[in-house]
């Protein structure tokens, strides 16, 4: 409903009807005097309370702009006879009407009605102020009004019984009806205001007269601003220990609302909230992290609870400015001193238990408070504790790269979507957000904001595995290269070609963190020879596909792979010529001869000194195609290498036939059970030649696996040399082939001794070649120049420890490729 001031207030900047002169002047009629004239007419000027839009009109034909300096109400006169004076006594009665409203309005005790109706009481202000010039007393008097009113105020608040939250009560109630009564009045007295105090720069309007004098006596007062402040403090006390909503919080967003109305509410509402929360929640900390009350993990959910209460009550108290501050000044007083006890103990708990939806919001929260740098160096800590932990468990060797794997996907799962900060948008661009349409058609989404993550636990990440693959040497490596195998061998398993690749992809990211990229390219390469050899290879087109991408992206030197592949292919090609030529009958033991003949720079593996003695019959097909071969290439030696050889046996059993597929080993010794029914392990060594560690792992894996055509006595899970051992004409299986010969495909532990011998061999070598290379060159260097070139010359093959590299300059000073300074130990020189 429209107020009374509404109705009577007209812009101060109104210049209608300011070109007319202010004194009155006789208009000349255009006849002549004498003649009869009707009488002099009045032409009215509107007073300021008139219509602005006419007297805008007016201004416009007159032609003539008020400066901008002189703007303010307008008295209008009335040109022609003057208007007669209002009688005293009009003018006392309009002057008592007025001062009766404003006392009447100002008491809170007065019950009776106004004097008047509004548009009475508005009409005698004007006549008090514009026509009877009383304005300086009426102001005056209300001033004086004002002054005894509130201070009666003060002194009632002031004794109010009621206290603490109690007190908000009559407080919030006496604001809401001076604040109803002024803006009454100013109404009532708009024409004081317009007429009367607009003319005067020093003076102030109602409504400002009014807030002031309640503001400066009332709210300010020592003991009202006190019992305000009491208030809210109890109120806060109340609802944080109770954990409940006080049953007079409804009037808390009404003191905020009158505070905000007397400009008050930083200073009497905000900064004592800011600061009752931080010394409630700093108490509150220490209370629980120091009295041991909550463990890191628990008092992180505390803080967020908590945090979440804060919001809440902030979002329905105060207003919307200052509920980010509550938030923020909730967090950083309660984790203030507990970020690195947080950082240590719960994020050691969450990793573990690989919660991420609770790192995430850890990662919030320390993000807030500027605890990321702290929070970073804790992630790098745990996470390579973490890898060291799995990397040195030498019971678990077998599992070793399942559980890196497994810890890495985690560790990546946490950088990409628990440690993101949003990306800024563009100069410019708006935030993407979900397109309104006219019609009620569904809308678009809104997508959500783009998040990129977090550098420094990126790379912190990177550097935790390699500080973790750094505690034990060589085995991540090789553990790498062995699981590969695995994978290679088992293949796809109906997987997807996209799935098996990204799995591969996996794998292979690990070896990234290792330092040893020789000692993995050494396993590698021999499980893929095996692999190759035994046909144990899922893929050959994944073998291409990985050798590609560990050429191309990891080491340059595994191009063998690709002369592995074009050695068997011309094999292939060789044993049909030779099959062509020598006319091979299908029933002979010849043609089911595959030999393969190998580059050795090509392929790991050594010459044997010794091997198995073969049945004379299968030396005899040996030898022919030996001489069919060394007709074909002069000057070429053919060395034999059995341990690799399969062989499909044909054996009968109770249960029926069944075909044996098995190493060459295996087939020999089971071929010498067709002569006797039972061999003891000394008979069988005398006739096969074997070594007693490839011997007793035949057998072993014939008499003691899970595939046992042969049985051993006595019964045991070891092979000793006193055993005998008999065909185990009651083997049953349910298949018609049956594998037994994948004993060759693993790395025995002998077998990974050597190569691990030969791995450090190689290494020596190639330090002493990198260091004279390096000699050669400078000509003179002191220990540290050289060490420091050396590492940085084998870099891409392995990370040698200082401890060797000492040991091979030494070697280099014995065998004179170097020379010492005689005066300057630490200085050597290159002896051409």
């Amino acid at each position: 409903m429209t107020d009374v001031y509404s109705l009577f207030t007209f812009p101060t900047t109104s210049r209608g009807f300011s070109a007319l002169p202010s004194q009155p002047q006789a208009f000349p009629s255009t006849k002549d005097s004498s003649r009869s004239a009707s009488p002099p007419r009045k032409i009215a000027r509107l007073d300021g309370a008139s219509d602005a839009h006419s007297a805008s009109a007016l201004s416009s034909r007159a032609g003539v702009a008020e400066p901008a300096d002189k703007r303010g109400p307008i008295v209008l006169r009335v040109v022609g006879p003057s208007i007669q004076p209002t009688p005293d006594g009009v003018s006392n009665e309009e002057y008592g009407l007025v001062r009766r409203t404003i006392k009447i309005l100002l008491d809170p005790e007065e019950k009776s009605p106004l004097p008047a109706t509004y548009d009475r009481i508005s009409r005698a202000c004007r006549a008090v102020v514009n026509e009877a010039g009383r304005g300086e007393g009426l102001y005056d008097f209300l001033k004086m009004e004002l002054e005894r009113r509130v201070s009666k105020m003060e002194e009632k608040l002031g004794g109010e019984p009621r206290k603490s939250v109690d007190w908000l009560v009559p407080f919030t109630e006496t604001c809401e009806w001076f604040e109803k009564q002024v803006g009454l009045l100013q109404s009532l007295l708009a024409y004081l205001d317009t007429l009367y105090v607009a003319e005067r720069g020093h003076l102030i309007g109602t409504k400002q007269l009014a807030y002031t004098m309640f503001t400066n006596t009332v709210v300010k007062s020592v003991r009202v601003t006190a019992a305000i402040m009491d208030g809210i403090a109890d109120w806060l006390e109340w609802e944080r220990t109770h954990k409940a909503t006080h049953p007079l919080r409804s009037y808390l967003p009404k003191l905020v609302r009158h505070m905000r109305a007397h400009d008050l509410y930083v200073e009497i509402i905000e900064t004592p909230y800011l600061n009752l929360t931080h010394t409630y929640y700093i108490k509150e900390s220490n209370d629980l992290a120091e009295g041991n009350k909550l463990k890191a993990d628990e008092f992180l959910e505390h803080v967020k609870r908590r945090s979440a209460e804060e919001r809440t009550r902030a979002d329905e108290v105060l207003i919307e400015s200052s509920v980010k501050s509550v938030h923020d000044t909730t967090d950083n007083a309660l984790l203030a001193g507990r970020l690195q006890w947080l950082a240590n103990d719960a994020l050691d708990t969450l990793i573990k238990g690989r919660n991420d939806f609770q790192i995430k919001s850890m990662y919030e929260l320390f993000a807030k408070v500027g605890g990321l740098k702290v929070l970073s160096a804790a992630f790098k800590v745990h996470v390579q504790k973490e890898v060291k932990g799995i990397v040195t468990d030498v019971a678990n060797d077998e599992e070793m790269v399942p559980r890196l794997l497994e810890f890495k996907a985690f560790a990546d799962k946490l950088v990409a979507t628990c440690f993101v900060d949003a990306v800024p948008s563009p100069p410019g661009t708006a935030p993407s957000q979900s397109l309104a349409s006219s019609s009620r058609t569904p809308t678009a989404a809104a997508s959500p904001p783009a998040v990129q993550p977090n550098r420094d636990f990126a790379y912190g990440l990177i550097d935790a595995f390699q500080a973790g693959f750094k505690s034990r040497r060589i085995k991540p490596a090789e553990m790498i290269a062995k699981h590969l195998d695995k994978a290679m061998r088992r293949g796809q398993k109906g997987k997807r070609d996209e799935d098996f690749a990204a799995e591969l992809d996996e794998v292979l990211a690990l070896y990234r963190f290792t330092d040893d990229m020789d000692v993995f390219r050494t396993f590698y390469q021999r499980a893929l020879a095996k692999r190759l050899l035994l046909g144990r290879s899922a893929s050959d087109d994944f073998e291409k596909a990985v050798l590609k991408k560990l050429r191309e992206q990891y080491d340059p030197d595994f191009g063998n792979g690709d002369k592995m592949f074009n050695d068997l292919d011309l094999s292939r090609e060789l044993m049909t010529r030779f099959y062509k030529e020598k006319k091979v009958d299908e029933s002979s033991s010849l043609h089911k001869l595959t030999a393969m003949v190998l580059q050795r720079s090509s392929w790991p593996f050594a010459a044997r000194k010794t091997d198995i003695l073969l049945p004379g019959w299968m030396q005899d097909d040996l030898s022919t195609f030996a001489n069919y071969y060394k007709s074909k290439h002069q000057g070429r030696a053919l060395d034999w290498d059995h341990a690799l050889g399969t062989a499909t046996l044909k054996a009968r059993f109770k249960a029926g036939n069944k075909e044996l597929s098995v190493s060459l080993y295996q087939a020999v010794i089971l071929l010498l059970f067709n002569e006797e029914e039972e061999l003891a392990y000394a008979d069988i060594q005398e006739q096969t030649r074997l070594d007693d560690g490839e011997l007793q792992r035949t057998l072993q894996s014939l008499a003691c696996g899970k595939k046992r055509v042969l049985k051993k006595t006595p019964a045991g899970k070891e092979v000793n040399m006193t055993d005998t051992f008999l065909f185990n004409v009651d083997f049953t299986d349910p298949r018609h082939v049956v594998h037994i010969n994948s004993i060759q495909s693993k790395e025995t532990p002998e077998e990974t001794k050597r190569t691990q011998s030969s791995i450090e061999a190689d290494r020596k070598h190639a330090l002493d070649a990198a260091i004279v290379r390096v000699m050669k060159g400078k000509k003179e260097l002191t220990y540290e120049q050289l060490k420091t070139a050396t590492i940085e010359a084998v870099k891409n093959h392995f990370v040698p420890e200082v401890s060797m590299i000492k040991k091979r300059i030494e070697g280099l000073v014995e065998q004179e490729y170097l020379r010492r300074d005689e005066e300057d130990q630490n200085r050597f020189f290159y002896v051409a």
